[in-house]
């Protein structure tokens, strides 16, 4: 049987932690700033880890993501 193949664009963009949640770099941040908050821009720093629905999409696109 050969192997399942990884969506590209997916091992770019989501990284599985140990315990098997999904981390993904913060939405809303690539342009437009001035109308944003400054809560939202404080709070949308670094990674996040999607929600459970969200996760086993992601997931389905990386099948030996452990």
């Amino acid at each position: 049987m050969p192997k399942m193949k990884t969506k590209s664009s997916a091992k770019k963009r989501f990284k599985v932690t140990a315990s098997g949640k999904v981390k993904a770099g913060q939405a809303g941040k690539r342009h437009g700033m001035i109308k944003r908050t400054n809560k939202f821009l404080r709070d949308a720093r670094g990674t996040t880890t999607l929600s459970a629905p969200d996760a086993k999409i992601v997931k389905s696109y990386m099948p030996y993501a452990r």
